[in-house]
Order: C-alpha cells, then structure tokens, then sequence
C-alpha cells in the first residue's frame, strides 16, 4: 500500500475505522438517524420490518442488507449499519418474522422456543425468500416517487451481511447449497455481490467442499476464538470450516481474540452480552474495509486487508487478532 493510500482510507472508511474511537466507544453521528418501514411481500402476504440508514451524501450508493441472528430484531448489529451508512453505504437492516425476537418474548421456555424456530426449515427458507424480495423492493422503490430510496440506490453495487442465522442466510444467498435441493430459489442470488458472516455457519448435511462449490461472490467470516453456538453448538474451530472450503472468490477471515457468540449481535433486548461493543468498532472497520475493496474495487482497501490492518493509520486489530486474506491479488 502506498503512503498516499494509507493516508486517504480513514476518511473512506467513517468513523469506525478512526483510531481517536477506542473499540467499545459509542459516539453520535448523522448514521444514528434512521428510517423505519414495514415491507409487504404480496406473494407470500408477509410483512418485514425494516430499518433504513441512509448516508449523508445524495449521490447513489450501494447498499448491505442486514440479517439479525436466530431471536433477533431489524435493531440489531446497530453498529454495522451505522458504520455502512458513515462510510456511504446504504444499511437496510431486515426483520425475519419466525425467526425474531416474538419467537422467545412472554414465552415460557424461550430457549425451546429458539430451538424450535431454528429447527423449521419454513424459517430458513423464508429468511432467502426475504432476502431475495427486499432486492426487489430496493430496486422498485429507487424509482417511487416520495420513497427515501428514490434515486438513492446504485443497483450494480448490494451486499448481504448477518450475524448467525443471518450468516446462515448470508451464505446461503450467495450459493451455499441447500440439502436436497434450493426449493424452488434462484440461488445464488447474483446480484449480491458480496457478503459479511458474522459468527459464520459450518454446512449441514453436505460435505464442505460440495456445499460451498458454487460460492459466487467475495466474503469476509468474522469469528472469535470463544464463538461458541447457544443453539446450533458449533464450535470455535467450527466457525472456520467455510473459509476453509471456498475457493475461487475473494475472502477474507477475521478471528478476534476472547470474542463470545454473543459479541457481534448488538441485541440489548436480549441482554447485556448480547450488547457487549468491545469488539464492535474492530467488526465494523474491517467490514467496511472489505466492502469497499470488493464493492467499490479500491485498491487502498484491498492492500490493507492483505497486509492484516496493522499499518500506519489503519492499525485496527489487537495485538492477538487474526486477519487474513484469500485470492486478494494484488493490482497487475
């Protein structure tokens, strides 16, 4: 990475690369603003709770949906969205009905209640089906007049990123087969073109390589080396396994140091570990960073994931952190 290069990227990134904001601080920004709506899907007569942060800049932008984990809610992973938005992103945070935070509210039981939403497979498939119909929605509301999206929305240019369940829906968007089949999906989705897994999914029912032959689109796993599953019991050395197996896409592998389950969600209804923002500024950057090398073909981004962020200005990570890179080749 040349100096000029190192020296230009925390202004692209936003605050949450920024090394004057300690990981954990909470500061206020324009991002914090947001827009709430409720999305109809008329083929299957279902509704999704959304949450819009839009960037401060007119021009069209790409764009990350957001899918919360297993019990979660269209509030959660805050963070991430808000860093997007700083950084110019359009963050459209998606509520899965079936899989939110109604599953394990009043209940009396909810971590069988959570167990049984997450062992449906009517679940996971809506959560696809949610993902496929808000880029429809993205694209039919970037041209209706009066909506917030209008003229908003750079369509070449969308990502998906999630956390557990989310990065179940995340990997499965992007090509990750289905046992038995995609039931009926268009699968991959390709006009996703890139993808973040938060506390990412070991495949079930395939061996890894089959299941993530087809993978279509560039992804950065994020993991900690204490990401132990609530529900599906994944292990830490789990949570390696897609990294591991995908070939011929650009990824990138982020492994924090002490990170629980727990620490990516920015789920406070769900309690104060679920809340926990020690490694929240750290997810952020590093997302940002791989979002604008894969979506924006920044040169400056990509050189600074290759060589760990631990340079100059972007000296994001602690000194146990793991940052690393496959099939970023450097510009010819």
């Amino acid at each position: 990475m040349t100096r000029r290069d190192a020296l230009r990227l925390p202004a692209l990134l936003g605050a949450a690369a920024l090394p004057s904001v300690p990981p954990g601080t909470a500061h206020a920004t324009s991002a914090d603003a947001s827009i709430t709506q409720t999305w109809h899907d008329p083929a299957r007569d279902r509704d999704i709770p959304v949450r819009l942060r839009l960037p401060e800049v007119p021009d069209r932008a790409p764009a990350v949906l957001i899918s919360h984990g297993l019990g979660g809610t269209r509030d959660g992973l805050g963070y991430l969205g808000r860093a997007f938005a700083e950084a110019g992103f359009i963050a459209v945070h998606l509520q899965h009905p079936g899989s939110d935070g109604a599953v394990w509210r009043g209940a009396a039981d909810a971590a069988a209640s959570l167990a049984a939403a997450a062992l449906d497979p009517r679940n996971a498939l809506d959560r696809l089906r949610d993902g496929i119909f808000a880029i429809d929605e993205l694209l039919r509301r970037e041209s209706a007049f009066g909506d917030p999206l209008r003229g908003r929305l750079d369509p070449t240019r969308l990502a998906v990123a999630g956390h557990s369940f989310g990065a179940w829906t995340v990997q499965h968007l992007l090509g990750e087969r289905l046992p038995g089949g995609d039931h009926g999906l268009a699968l991959p989705e390709r006009r996703l073109r890139a993808g973040v897994a938060l506390s990412p999914i070991p495949p079930r029912g395939l061996p890894p390589r089959l299941a993530f032959a087809r993978m279509s689109a560039p992804l950065l796993h994020v993991t900690g080396t204490e990401d132990q599953g609530y529900i599906e019991g994944a292990r830490p050395a789990d949570r390696l396994i897609p990294f591991q197996a995908i070939r011929n896409v650009p990824q990138a592998l982020l492994v924090l140091d002490g990170a629980t389950h727990a620490a990516f969600a920015d789920q406070a209804e769900a309690g104060a570990r679920w809340a926990d923002t020690t490694y929240h500024a750290r997810v952020a950057a590093v997302s940002v960073l791989f979002l604008r090398a894969t979506l924006m073909a920044d040169p400056a981004a990509a050189a600074a994931l290759r060589e760990g962020a631990r340079r100059g200005p972007l000296a994001l990570l602690a000194p146990r952190d793991r940052l690393e890179t496959r099939d970023f080749a450097p510009p010819s």
